[in-house]
């Protein structure tokens, strides 16, 4: 068993609330894995810090429902607790073109729910509301049979007499009561213009994660969640694990990983290593130059922009990126890997700053925000994909490039309708045919044949010295 940590919208504080269980379960064992519905970056890096383990994305757009539930029983082996932290509201989804399964909720908390077969534990914001939680709480119960709510957790509760009201609202459903922050509980984690600001980012995070830990173990109702949250013995199906590398070698990839770059798919990565790819972890803003002995280079997303000056100031470094790329090193780089590699970024504040320069076009912070899944149809052969085929990915940012490449990869269109989001991408011709760079996040636990190509193209080529 475990359960799913659903807010009945946005805003509620399921991170907050997920964070202060994990915290607190975490002091009852080390064996606790999260898991966290939807496409995002920010939020899996809190789990990490807190349980030590990689925090895994449900995200059925992005991969398929079976390897949802797959992904699910893998990493749900071997622990104690499971716990997975839900998006938006229950019910927020899409509604998918065919062919895939048409469910109106789609990729929401509550299809998640459905697929692993998992209660569901509704986080209400009580802040200005009393005797109208009865409404919310019944409605969220009743409105999909197939959905069991296990209880409620009260956020932001103002004071005893406030938890009183809400406590005789809610008498008559019979629902339980699992938890209770109160207003002057909630800890504020900053945030900015993409969400949360990330784990490396917050030296006293330690110290916030003590206090949820302290809160947690006061403001819950741990006799019932516990059992709740335990893992059982059942053994599940596994997904078998990726072999098709085996004999290929051994390939080592130099993967950016520091403040300015840190958006990955743990699940990406791991198919890397199973592949043979030994990952080396380094850092565009502090070291000098390229790990020696790389043959190929990955750059995940993250927020150049907030570290522009640093990495516009690491000269040496960026001349030998440029070099390894025009020289035909396979290079992957996606969103804030992508602006990095361009010629320029212009910060918020309206500034330049020299980057890369292997992409001849300028990356601009703007204050409209690009956001939403994409289905992505590859117009040119690349380093990762065929021309014909369709991939699924997520867009999630606030820069725009001023100028596009001429033969781009990908046409890109909304998940869920037939409307065109423009043409994006760059990496088909030279000396760009071993890059593919994007700002499309895509994650490869249902496309295997993305790393499969990016290995052996690694493999084909001299070792960087």
């Amino acid at each position: 068993m475990s359960l799913i940590i659903a807010g009945e919208r946005s805003g509620v504080g399921k991170t907050t609330v997920t964070l202060t269980l994990l915290a607190s379960l975490c002091r009852r064992s080390q064996h606790v894995q999260s898991f966290k519905v939807g496409p995002d970056y920010i939020d899996p890096m809190f789990h990490e810090h807190v349980t030590g383990r990689a925090c895994r994305n449900l995200d059925p757009i992005l991969t398929s429902p079976s390897y949802v539930q797959q992904c699910f029983a893998r990493h749900s082996q071997g622990v104690k607790y499971a716990l997975v932290e839900g998006v938006m509201g229950l019910f927020d989804g899409v509604t998918p073109l065919l062919p895939l399964q048409r469910v109106n909720d789609y990729a929401s908390t509550a299809h998640i729910a459905r697929l692993l077969n998992l209660p569901v534990v509704l986080v209400i914001d009580c802040s200005r509301l009393s005797g109208s939680v009865a409404a919310i709480a019944h409605g969220y119960s009743s409105f999909d049979p197939r959905i069991k709510i296990a209880g409620v957790i009260f956020n932001r509760v103002g004071s005893d007499r406030h938890l009183q009201l809400l406590k005789d609202a809610l008498a008559p459903l019979k629902l339980p009561i699992l938890g209770v922050l109160h207003r002057q509980d909630n800890i504020t984690i900053p945030d900015r213009h993409l969400g949360l600001v990330p784990t490396a980012e917050l030296p006293q995070l330690n110290a916030l994660i003590d206090r949820l830990a302290d809160l947690g173990d006061l403001c819950f109702d741990w006799e019932r969640l516990l059992p709740l949250l335990q893992v059982s013995g059942e053994t599940p199906p596994l997904v078998p694990p990726l072999t098709k590398g085996r004999g290929w070698g051994r390939v080592r990839i130099a993967v950016a990983r520091d403040r300015a770059f840190n958006f990955y798919y743990q699940d990406n990565l791991d198919l890397l290593q199973q592949l043979g790819a030994e990952l080396v972890f380094w850092s565009p803003l502090e070291d000098d130059g390229l790990p020696e002995g790389i043959q190929g280079m990955y750059f995940g997303g993250g927020f150049p922009e907030v570290f522009a000056q640093q990495l516009a100031e690491n000269t040496k470094t960026k001349a030998a990126i440029k070099t390894a790329i025009l020289a035909g090193m396979p290079t992957i780089a996606e969103c804030g890997g992508l602006m990095y590699l361009c010629e320029q970024i212009v910060d918020f504040a309206g500034k330049s700053w020299s980057m890369v320069g292997v992409l001849p076009t300028t990356a601009v912070m703007s204050g409209r925000l690009t956001l939403g899944y994409r289905r992505a149809v590859v117009l040119e052969d690349s380093l990762l994909v065929s021309a014909g085929t369709t991939v699924y990915g997520h867009e999630f940012h606030r820069s725009y490039l001023m100028s596009n490449f001429e033969q781009p990869l990908f046409q890109t269109y909304r998940f869920d309708t037939e409307e065109s989001t423009g043409y994006e991408g760059w990496g088909t011709n030279s000396p760009y045919l071993n890059l593919h760079a994007s700002y499309i996040h895509m994650h490869w636990g249902t496309c295997t044949e993305i790393p499969e190509r990016f290995v052996k193209r690694c493999l084909e080529l001299p070792v960087h010295r």
